[in-house]
């Protein structure tokens, strides 16, 4: 029977709930697809946050070695110490890491800064790089090296070529595998792999520092420091601040944004379905009367009339969340030239929040309580 005065009531007031009905289809479409950009605009910027490189570096405090801490020489740290922090300190957060070690070598009496590391991860932590010619990709190769635009124009070099460096009265031939473009220092630097540099300059297991690029939320980055920290409290960890500041920012920004648009567009769907159902409310005064008359309980009328409600929000809240995956996708495509999933834990959000809206909407219903129904059935 309840169900049946729950219809009856839906298609006497057709005209006026289809109203209503608009509003809660178009708010949870909108909501519907501003939650969807979010999950996905996250993580699409998160990847592309990742051709930035490193974000995090941790390197010895200014003036202090590891070795020796009363020493004034450059600061050197423990390759396996820091790389063993850097692999426990969460795997599922960082995508890539290198030690890196900087000399100044000589080619031909000439001082050129040479940069070991592990050059298969060049492509991770410098991934802006142009290359001509080929990458390294396997951190055991000790005859190739990448160059830097400028060093390879300073002596004329080419992919192919074969150089010596000198350290120290040590010496070390490479051939250059490929003449990479930064638009940064690294221009000027030669990379070799870091058993190659550690052997040239005499630094058995020694580096200089180490950088590692996190997932870019600024969650993840303090986390992950704060993991590293913990694990090297002699050494300094830090986030690159203009990449990691940057990311944070951005995407702290993007979720204001969706959250400040959200919650507007509740209230304008609020607010058009208080009008509705204020004029509803006025013209239910005579079957409120009756229903009281033939002994209704206010409670049971309004059980009646917030279901009424529940059911519209629903069915909106579910054509609008339809309608909110289709906006998001063409959103996703037309602004940010990228494809869209639908994510179906969005679904029970927006039907969630569209139902208290529309209850929240249907306050002036309230009104009917205080319909007396002696005043009703006189016709006054």
């Amino acid at each position: 029977m309840f169900a049946r005065l729950v219809f009856r009531l839906i298609h006497g007031s057709r005209g006026r709930l289809a109203v209503a009905l608009v509003a809660v289809v178009s708010g949870a479409a909108v909501v519907s697809a501003l939650l969807n950009l979010s999950f996905d605009i996250e993580r699409k910027l998160s990847e592309e946050f990742q051709t930035l490189g490193a974000n995090v570096v941790i390197a010895p405090r200014p003036g202090i070695s590891s070795r020796d801490a009363g020493s004034a020489a450059p600061s050197l740290i423990e390759e396996n110490e820091v790389m063993n922090a850097v692999r426990a300190a969460g795997p599922h957060d960082i995508f890539g890491s290198a030690p890196f070690l900087f000399v100044v070598a000589r080619v031909s009496g000439t001082p050129v800064v040479l940069s070991g590391t592990w050059l298969d991860q060049s492509r991770t932590l410098s991934p802006t790089w142009k290359m001509t010619g080929r990458w390294v990709d396997s951190r055991d190769d000790t005859e190739d090296c990448l160059v830097g635009i400028n060093v390879a124009r300073r002596f004329m070099w080419k992919t192919g070529d074969r150089i010596e460096l000198q350290y120290l009265g040590r010496k070390a031939s490479f051939q250059i595998a490929g003449i990479f473009e930064s638009g940064d220092t690294a221009d000027d630097q030669i990379y070799v792999n870091l058993p190659a540099a550690q052997t040239l300059a005499g630094l058995s297991e020694q580096i200089s520092l180490a950088q590692i690029s996190v997932s870019p939320t600024s969650q993840e980055v303090a986390a992950v420091i704060d993991s590293l920290q913990a694990a090297l409290p002699a050494l300094q960890v830090s986030p690159i601040r203009q990449v990691a500041k940057a990311q944070g920012d951005l995407l702290h920004r993007i979720h204001l944004l969706v959250i400040s648009m959200v919650v507007f567009i509740l209230i304008l769907t609020t607010l058009c379905i208080l009008a509705t159902m204020a004029a509803l409310a006025m013209e239910r005064r005579a079957d409120v009367g009756l229903m009281k008359a033939l002994g209704g309980s206010i409670t049971r009328v309004m059980a009646l009339f917030v279901t009424e409600v529940a059911v519209l929000a629903a069915a909106g809240g579910l054509l609008g969340w339809a309608a909110g995956i289709c906006l998001s996708r063409w959103m996703g495509h037309r602004v940010f030239g990228a494809a869209i999933s639908a994510h179906w834990q969005i679904l029970p959000a927006t039907i969630a929040l569209v139902i208290a809206v529309a209850v929240a909407g249907a306050l002036p219903l309230r009104a009917l309580g205080r319909v007396k129904a002696a005043v009703i059935l006189r016709g006054d």
